[in-house]
């Protein structure tokens, strides 16, 4: 009888020294040097086809090869009109991904990313193109909700509720996270008595002003940027993360519900600090070692951890 094999001992790797060292070859090594450029343009042609096709690797739908429309928005202007689309209620989010024919982690995977070609090569940003240049060249115009001032007055109806600690002054703690209020944002945005209009309008009340000055309106453009950020601190200066964690949490204790396990979480993370920084922007550098690497949180709370191949 065979002897029971034993697990192999992984080397370690010097993954730094090894890119170093592959170099080195290639600049030695013509041919080696020829092969990897006609690697990384199998690549590029594979990836080329995939799009054209509006294919992923994981979605077998059906696709209209003849169609080669050039694709005339990036990915970010792709993502702004699906979000757009999918506020207005027109459509729920999985009879949208069966309507262009993808699958909901093809779709997950593309919203989540950012930047004008971040996704160029997952399907949704050419399958969500062509559905939004057909409604285009067919005359669709967008949607617009239909909603009563009644329905409407309802959902922002704040009566009853006490004003939040420091609230007067401006200086509410807030105990959630960027991605945490944008995800209620678009969740709020998409029920049926609910316009952008009125949600702005609602949000700009909570503005800390001073005595002399009034409460500016928010713009539709302070919301879209906010909500085209990804991570939990990302537009955590934005008048729309402060005044949107306000309605909420009025809205939370108005509803009597109680904090989530997310929430919990954060408001340990941050109880030293006093709350989510909402002073110092995301969109800043952090001095490290060669040897270590920040790493961020759910919660926006940053670490320092050994970098791979040291």
């Amino acid at each position: 009888m065979a002897s029971a094999r034993k697990p192999l001992n992984p080397i370690p790797i010097n993954r730094k020294q090894a890119r170093i060292d592959f170099f080195k070859a290639c600049l030695e090594d013509e041919d080696l040097l020829k092969r990897s450029f006609a690697s990384i343009d199998a690549a590029e042609n594979r990836a080329t086809a995939n799009l054209k096709r509006g294919r992923d690797s994981d979605d077998d739908g059906d696709v209209n090869d003849d169609d080669d429309r050039p694709i005339t928005d990036n990915c970010d202007v792709v993502r702004r009109k699906i979000n757009a689309f999918i506020t207005s209620g027109e459509m729920k989010v999985t009879e949208f991904q069966r309507t262009i024919g993808v699958n909901s982690n093809s779709y997950g995977r593309f919203m989540k990313l950012k930047g004008p070609s971040s996704g160029n090569a997952n399907q949704v940003w050419y399958a969500a193109f062509r559905f939004f240049d057909d409604r285009k060249r067919a005359g669709v115009k967008p949607a617009k909700k239909k909603v009563k001032k009644d329905d409407e007055a309802k959902k922002f109806d704040l009566s009853g509720v006490d004003l939040l600690p420091g609230e007067s002054e401006g200086t509410v703690s807030v105990w959630e996270t960027c991605d945490e209020i944008r995800k209620k944002i678009n969740a709020f945005l998409r029920e049926p008595d609910v316009t952008q209009t009125a949600f702005l309008r609602e949000i700009a009340k909570f503005q800390p002003t001073g005595e002399d000055e009034k409460k500016k309106s928010i713009q539709s453009k302070q919301l879209k940027d906010f909500l085209g950020y990804t991570g939990p601190l990302m537009g955590n200066t934005s008048k729309v993360f402060y005044c949107s964690y306000i309605f909420f949490e009025e809205m939370r204790l108005k509803q009597g519900k109680p904090k989530t396990e997310m929430r919990k979480g954060t408001e340990a993370a941050w109880c030293l600090e006093g709350g989510v920084d909402t002073k110092r922007g995301a969109h800043r550098g952090y001095l490290c070692s060669a040897e270590t690497v920040p790493v961020e949180d759910k919660y926006g709370q940053l670490t320092v951890e050994k970098a791979r191949g040291f």
